[in-house]
Order: structure tokens, then C-alpha cells, then sequence
């Protein structure tokens, strides 16, 4: 259980972050419900949790935004008194070929995913150092793992997440902070409906268990490694993705 825990789970309004949010709740964590664009669907996340018991306060912040970012951890720190699990999940995709993917669209990714990661550990860094504990987990890709053409950009982003996860636990572990990171394979969400069938079919032969995840087997994963449970984990990168890169 989580219970009396704060946690702040980035780009939580929609998909896998909203289901992060929803199952940290469940578990007793006061839930800082993140969001960037969408505040009536960050607002029915905080809704749903609120409506089966939880707390949470949906709270507005462009992470990639280096003080948006600190003003967001000083906010939560203010009105909570701690932080105790930090869940970057905030991801875009701009997927195009190499030699078509514009250099905005190179930046606009690694901005979010891989600067904002860094932007919000940094930024609350220092508390959990006070604190002497705390529970860092960041949300990966299997296409950080494996690459996948047509993302240069979003592999690259995701395999930063990866590298940043490994350094951030060497620091961070004598303090009692542990560091790990995620790696979905394909789940069900907004992000793949989008997909024609040729290309889930496609996806779905890489998968050994020939089908796509859910949101929940990730967010099952994540209240995992932020639980006590896992207090002798870290620097560890957990792969959710059927098999697919095993």
C-alpha cells in the first residue's frame, strides 16, 4: 500500500499516465495529476479518483519547461510537505524518416521526454535527499531498447530515459532514492488506435504473446517499484511488452 504517500505522475490526463494515476491512488497516494494541454481530462481523472475514495489535485506544467518545471516540484513541496514518488511519464511522438523529420520536431520530443524527465528529477532532487527517501520511476519504450524506424526521435528520447535512469540511481541510491525505469512494448491506448490493422497485425507478430498490453500492466508495474516492496531495486529497467525484447 501507498497510503499518506505523495506522488506526482507527469502527462497523467490521458492513457498510460491517467492509469498510473488512478492505481497509485487506489493504493493510498495522494496523486498530483500532471497535464499539459487537456485540463477538463486531467479533471476527470482527478473525478474518477476522487469519486472511488482517493485524493488528487490535477495541477498544470509543460515539463519541458526547465522553471515551469521547478515551480510545479516547489508548488507540490508547499502544499504537501514532501514527494515521495515521481512517475515521468509526459511523452510526445513526431514520428517521420530520418531524412524527413524536421529539426523542430527532433527537438519538440527530446524536450518533453528526455529534458522533461531530467527537468522534474532535478527539480525535486534535493527534497528527496532531505527526505532520505523516495521512489523515481520513468516511463521507457521498447523503442528505446530496440529502435524502430520512422522514431529516430522518440528512440532516442527513450533510450536517453534509460541512460538517465541508470546515472540518476548511482547517485541518488546511498540516500535511500531509488531510480527505475519502464519500457511498454505496444498498449492499448490513444496513441496506437491510431494504427491502421496492417501495422497492428505487423506489430502483433513481434509480440511472443501475440497481443498488445494493456494501461494497466503498466500502471501494476509502476505502484510495484514505487512500494516498499521494491526498496532494493534500482537502476533497473523493467520491460512490460510481452516479450517483445527479450
Amino acid at each position: 500500500m501507498l497510503t499518506d504517500k505523495i506522488a506526482v505522475v507527469t502527462g497523467a490526463s490521458r492513457g498510460i499516465g491517467r492509469e498510473i494515476a488512478v492505481t497509485l491512488a487506489a493504493k493510498g497516494a495522494t496523486v498530483i495529476v500532471n497535464y499539459n494541454g487537456s485540463a477538463a481530462k486531467a479533471e476527470e481523472v482527478v473525478a474518477e479518483i476522487q469519486a472511488a475514495g482517493g485524493k488528487a489535485e490535477a495541477v498544470q506544467c509543460n515539463v519541458s519547461d526547465f522553471e515551469k518545471a521547478a515551480e510545479l516540484m516547489a508548488y507540490v513541496v508547499k502544499q504537501y510537505g514532501r514527494v515521495d514518488i515521481l512517475v515521468n511519464n509526459a511523452g510526445i511522438t513526431r514520428d517521420n524518416l530520418l531524412m524527413k523529420m524536421s529539426e523542430e520536431d527532433f527537438d519538440a520530443v527530446i524536450n518533453t521526454n528526455l529534458k522533461g524527465a531530467f527537468n522534474c528529477i532535478k527539480h525535486i532532487s534535493r527534497q528527496m535527499l532531505k527526505q532520505k527517501a523516495g521512489r523515481i520511476i520513468n516511463i521507457s519504450s521498447v523503442s528505446g531498447v530496440l529502435g524502430n524506424a520512422g522514431q529516430a526521435n522518440y528512440c532516442a528520447s527513450k533510450a536517453g530515459v534509460i541512460g538517465l535512469t541508470k546515472s540518476v540511481a548511482r547517485e541518488l541510491a546511498s540516500r535511500g532514492i531509488t531510480a527505475n525505469a519502464v519500457a511498454p512494448g505496444f498498449i492499448d491506448t490513444e496513441m496506437t488506435a491510431v494504427l491502421s490493422d496492417a501495422v497492428k497485425a505487423a506489430a502483433t507478430e513481434q509480440i511472443p504473446m501475440k497481443h498488445f498490453g494493456s494501461t494497466k500492466d503498466i500502471a501494476n508495474t509502476v505502484a510495484f517499484l514505487a512500494s516498499d516492496e521494491a526498496g532494493y531495486i534500482t537502476g533497473q529497467v523493467i520491460s512490460v511488452d510481452g516479450g517483445m525484447a527479450m
